[in-house]
């Protein structure tokens, strides 16, 4: 069987490089040079997300950007942007949101707005106002209103959220209720669900929560898992550890998503550039080693690594590769 195709389901733009002449070329650089191993996988392309932006003005900007990233990339020898999922106003309520999208189709364009595979939603907890928002009727419709024209919602959540996952797992039921069979819309949760990786006791409440959490998620069949973001939240004294002992140290949470969401519903995301925050240059080959030593652990075939790797990213967002 030849080697499975390598898709990076987590990319952002350099900060840099985000108002001006949006580039993926420093990307190409890291994972050429990072990881002697990177060469086993070949780089299909890369999925590029966005950040959170609350204003509604904003996303348009930030789909301009990546716009042009995306037809940059085409016309270098960068990696090939495979899809794109920027921010969308989630709280304005469907009709605003239905309004929006006619809005960022006409000022993308026809050909980036063929790469638009979803929007990606951030959970702000440490905002009071902002909690429950996640089960606000008006936001649950405006995922409802995704699904139907075939979008992802990509949900990203902060640092060891235990109310937020909460109502996440709630929130994802709702969006499902009373919706025809094919039109329910998919989710994609970033970063292993921003468990606290600090925490070393199993029986941590906060350790429970996340893993229950986990296993419920993924009992629904249209919600998929990042393998990524782990870096960030490690602790400072990690981080410029070894592969092989940064993944002994995160063996906890990486088994638990393996046996609640299963390799076909997991996606390889490197989280570049954040990922190099703290970690040095050697961040995506660290985090492609990483993943590497989970699908020995889990003893995974040959075709469910190749879904691990880019088969999973391909199916959760529509991809043509």
């Amino acid at each position: 069987m030849p080697s499975p195709l390598l898709i990076d389901s987590h990319v952002h733009l350099p900060s840099s490089s985000t108002s001006e002449s949006p580039s993926l070329a420093e990307y190409h650089t890291t994972t050429t040079t990072s990881s002697s191993s990177s060469s086993l996988h070949p780089l299909a392309g890369v999925i590029l997300i966005g950040s959170d932006h609350p204003n509604d003005d904003e996303p348009l900007r930030e789909l301009a950007s990546m716009s042009q990233a995306a037809a940059a990339a085409t016309a270098s020898s960068a990696p090939k942007v495979l899809a794109l999922v920027p921010s969308a106003p989630f709280l304005s309520g469907p009709a605003k949101l239905e309004e929006y999208l006619a809005q960022a189709e006409k000022e993308a364009g026809s050909e980036a707005w063929k790469r638009v595979r979803g929007f990606r939603y951030l959970l702000r907890g440490g905002d009071k106002a902002a909690r429950g928002a996640a089960l606000e009727e008006e936001l649950v419709e405006g995922l409802k209103l995704l699904g139907r024209k075939g979008f992802v919602v990509e949900v990203a959540l902060e640092r060891g959220g235990r109310a937020q996952l909460e109502e996440v797992v709630e929130m994802v039921g709702r969006a499902h209720e009373g919706v025809a069979e094919g039109e329910e819309v998919v989710f994609v949760l970033d970063h292993l669900g921003k468990p606290d990786l600090t925490v070393i006791n199993q029986a941590d409440p906060s350790f429970l929560a996340w893993r229950s959490a986990m296993f419920t998620l993924g009992k629904s069949t249209k919600t998929y898992l990042k393998l990524s973001g782990c870096f960030s939240e490690l602790p400072e004294r990690l981080k410029s550890r070894s592969a092989e002992d940064i993944f002994s140290a995160i063996l906890q949470w990486l088994a638990v998503v393996v046996a609640a969401f299963g390799p076909r519903r997991l996606m390889f995301g490197s989280d570049w550039p954040l990922c190099a925050d703290g970690v040095g240059d050697d961040a995506w080959g660290k985090w492609h080693r990483v993943v590497e030593m989970v699908c020995d652990l889990a003893g995974l075939s040959e075709e469910d690594q190749a879904m691990l790797w880019g088969g999973t990213a391909k199916e959760a967002y529509g991809l043509d590769c």
